[in-house]
């Protein structure tokens, strides 16, 4: 009887997050499904229209704009984020005075909401008056980049600014590093072995899941890049060379209130992602070392 009623009460406490998921995501996720195969708005009800929509997709040259710039926005924000958290944490993994300080402090960029964040990088890289041309200029540059209206520089710009939220990930990296033996630096530094070759051989072995997960993580949330450009680059400005996937599939759905056709978007989008996903687990398995494997 009392496994029962301790059974009745666990449920009691889980029924709030149980209507959540199942109202919140579970109703969302199954409708947008069934949206995808129909010609939908807010206007007018869902007429049955099968696999249109999906084979609009296939010949829709926005879409596939869109899907290049996903790509290598992801492909180049990725590793210059793995690359600037890991040096950070290494970093902050020191043992000095104050440290505790100075890890917040550079924990603290990555709570600023992306809209904020879209709207100070505006000024930051104007190509007139932005802060980062005028420190060019005084360096001796007398014609610095036009950050957000040249096509060849607009997509290398949010790039950058990608690297202002690896905050997260630099604390997981810390994590990973505090768990790191000191004897085997020690053991190493006996062998002879300098600075790059106990990261090399040491510290990147150890660190490989961490790197593994953030990696993906990160991978999945460039893939879904939103505020930021929107904000920054309204419409995909200069020539579409910022529009990415999530812009696209907002447009259709709140400007041309086409939700069935954004709804496949969006289903193609999380293949996609579940995709590169896979194949990045597969391709990490001889490269990844957890402990005791």
């Amino acid at each position: 009887m009392k496994t029962q009623r301790d059974a009745r009460i666990g449920l009691l406490f889980a029924l709030p997050w149980i209507f959540g998921f199942l109202i919140f995501l579970a109703y969302p996720l199954l409708a947008s499904f069934y949206y995808s195969f129909t010609n939908y708005s807010v206007l007018r009800t869902p007429k049955w229209v099968g696999l249109a929509n999906y084979r609009e997709l296939a010949g829709d040259g926005v879409f596939l704009t869109t899907l290049k710039n996903t790509l290598i926005y992801a492909v180049a924000a990725v590793p210059l984020s793995t690359v600037v958290a890991i040096g950070l944490a290494m970093l902050l993994n020191s043992k000095v005075k104050g440290m505790a300080l100075y890890r917040t402090l550079f924990f603290l960029p990555s709570l600023v909401p992306m809209v904020a964040l879209g709207t100070l990088f505006l000024w930051v890289f104007n190509g007139d008056y932005g802060l980062l041309n005028a420190g060019l200029r005084a360096l001796g540059w007398t014609s610095p980049p036009n950050w957000l209206g040249d096509p060849a520089w607009a997509k290398w710009t949010l790039v950058l600014i990608s690297t202002w939220g690896c905050g997260q990930a630099m604390i997981i990296y810390l994590a990973g590093l505090q768990e790191v033996p000191v004897s085997l630096y020690e053991a190493a530094e006996l062998d002879g072995a300098k600075v790059w070759s106990k990261m090399r051989n040491v510290t990147l072995p150890l660190l490989s899941p961490v790197i593994l997960f953030n990696g993906v993580m990160g991978l999945i949330g460039a893939l879904q890049t939103f505020a930021v450009p929107y904000v920054m680059f309204p419409g995909g400005a200069p020539a579409r060379s910022t529009y990415f996937i999530a812009s696209y599939l907002y447009d259709n759905a709140f400007l041309y209130q086409r939700m069935g056709y954004a709804s496949a978007l969006g289903w193609i989008m999380f293949l996609i992602t579940l995709a590169l996903t896979f194949v990045s687990l597969k391709l990490s398995e001889k490269h990844v070392h957890y402990e005791g494997g």
